[in-house]
């Protein structure tokens, strides 16, 4: 550890936070104005591994907190004492945790509790109702409350941010590191071999016709949501001349009515869930998409894809307002309708496909180091330290 650098360290658990993580991590050590070390919950185990593998991020704590049946207590606490001595070794003065996952909330009380700047990526984003997502709202509200420094995706969430009294001065809208992340992804899996997930999807999925591509996996659609987003799924593979590719989240919740409802149908197929380099290879290759996943709604647009998010609400709304994304819900006939009518209309298609990405440029983990270079440079013409540029 360098004590001439401002310590900084970066907190993240699950798969989406270590995609959209790696390309602020890897833009900070590039920078050498700063120690940057990262530390994993492991919140998600070996989703989170493979990206690790893939952006070849070196991670420095490991905390593995994961246990079987662990409820959302008991993982709060366990990531609040993992840190506990993390905190204590690297003394970090800034702390970057990302979105809205259980790690995030416990990760900024952690820095708080060790008095570090707290910096929040892809902050702002609400739906002012902490039951869904759940428990996702309010951890990202906590979050808010505790974070010195915010990093909004677009000027909607700055907005957000600014109702809730967060002074502007602590407030810069970067665009999505989720895009810095796609963008950086590609150019890897199309400059290496094909991996043995996308030369069996090659092997399996007959990609000259439309090829639609399911995710899904939130706990407000549990239960009678699932059997209806499944119903649907199935009244589009009996009635469409179409290839449905979903990678089933591993929850018992998703695999019941999933397996249940679609395993026997030949042109949907049930996959398990793929490596980060594996996904973006099938966004980039199918039609249409539908999810409830946020990343999702974020990352599609780039790629000219139309998404269909099975969602009654949700805290990104500068995608359905370009346009970019269409709010279906779970309800059978409009999840349907819906895709029908994108299937059937080339019109309606084609604008959706055009529609400019409202979540950035590929350009937000530059704008988010030079902020921090920034403050540091402020802080040091306080003290009266020269600062050569």
């Amino acid at each position: 550890m360098d004590m001439n650098k401002p310590s900084v360290l970066f907190i993240f658990g699950t798969r989406p936070e270590g995609i959209k993580m790696a390309p602020i991590i890897k833009a900070f050590r590039a920078c050498d104005w700063f120690d940057t070390k990262v530390a994993v919950t492991g919140q998600h185990r070996e989703m989170l591994d493979s990206v690790m593998e893939f952006f070849d991020i070196k991670v420095d704590f490991d905390l593995d907190v994961m246990k079987p049946n662990q409820n959302l207590i008991s993982l709060t606490g366990d990531v609040l004492l993992g840190l506990r001595d993390v905190m204590d070794e690297v003394k970090p003065k800034y702390v970057f945790v990302q979105g809205d996952t259980t790690t995030t909330m416990a990760g900024a009380i952690a820095g708080m509790y060790a008095q570090a700047q707290v910096c929040h990526v892809e902050a702002g984003l609400r739906t002012w109702n902490k039951w869904a997502p759940f428990p996702e709202e309010s951890n990202r509200c906590i979050t808010g409350s505790i974070a010195d420094w915010h990093f909004p995706p677009t000027s909607t969430s700055q907005a957000n941010l600014l109702k809730e009294n967060v002074a502007h001065e602590k407030i810069i809208v970067t665009g999505n590191t989720v895009i810095d992340a796609l963008y950086e992804g590609l150019e890897i899996v199309k400059n290496t071999p094909d991996n043995e997930e996308i030369a069996e999807l090659k092997f399996k999925v007959n990609f000259s016709k439309k090829v639609i591509l399911v995710t899904g996996h939130r706990r407000e659609n549990h239960g009678q949501g699932f059997l209806d987003i499944c119903k649907a799924l199935r009244e589009i593979a009996d009635t469409e001349d179409v290839e449905i590719v979903y990678p089933v989240h591993l929850n018992p919740n998703v695999q019941g009515p999933v397996y249940d409802l679609l395993s026997d149908c030949k042109n949907i197929h049930l996959v398990k869930p793929l490596s980060y380099s594996s996904f973006i290879w099938l966004m980039d290759m199918c039609d249409i998409i539908l999810t409830d996943s946020g990343g999702v709604q974020e990352e599609a647009p780039s790629l000219g894809k139309p998404v269909l998010v099975m969602r009654t609400t949700t805290e990104r709304p500068e995608a359905v307002s370009a346009g970019t994304v269409i709010l279906v819900g779970t309800d059978k006939e409009k999840i349907v309708n819906e895709t029908k009518d994108l299937l059937h209309n080339p019109d309606r298609y084609e604008q959706m496909s055009r529609l400019i990405n409202p979540y950035g440029d590929g350009k937000a983990s530059e704008r988010i180091v030079d902020f921090i270079k920034q403050v540091e440079e402020e802080e040091m013409r306080q003290q009266g330290i020269l600062v050569n540029n």
